[in-house]
Parts: structure tokens; sequence; C-alpha cells
């Protein structure tokens, strides 16, 4: 049966518990700021990040070119939401 530890002794393995814990964390934080630097220097000067980097398009994601409305569009998309809305709203009231 182990004896029983006096309260310096139990302090004095909880200090060195903490101060290997803290060796622990201190590798990892240095692994962490490796992998981040070696990932600075294998990318171009430019954009440094993306925020689609690694990402696969999801359905209704394009991934081409984004495109845009004329203003002759969206006067069309404007007056067909107004009559769909409108007529919403009156089969609502009834």
């Amino acid at each position: 049966m182990p004896t029983a530890l006096n309260r310096n002794q139990l302090l004095e393995l909880a200090r060195l518990g903490a101060k290997a814990r803290l060796a622990e964390l201190e590798e990892e934080r240095k692994a962490i700021e490796a992998l981040i630097s070696s990932a600075f220097k294998n990318q171009s000067r430019g954009r440094r990040f993306s925020t689609t980097a690694g990402r696969t398009a999801t359905a209704n994601e394009s991934t081409g070119p984004r495109r845009r409305m004329s203003a002759a569009q969206r006067k069309a998309v404007s007056a067909r939401m107004k009559k769909y809305w409108a007529s919403r709203r009156a089969a609502k009231r009834t």
C-alpha cells in the first residue's frame, strides 16, 4: 500500500506536472508556428488567404464567373416579384 504524501510533496508533484504540461504546450505552439510560416512561404506574394480554399462547390454555388443583371433584367424581376407578392397578399386576405 502506498504511503500518504504530505502537503509539500503534493505541491511539488503538482508543480512538476504543470511544468511538464507547459513544456508540451510550448512544443505544440512551436509546431503550429512552423506550419503557419511554411504555409506563408508556399503561397505567392499576392493574396495570402482564400475563403474558398479547399472547398468544393455545393449545389447552390456557381463555379464560374459571377453573372451580373442588366438594369432591364432587374426591372423585369422587380415587376414579376411585385405581381407575385400582390397575389400572395390577395390570397391571404380571402
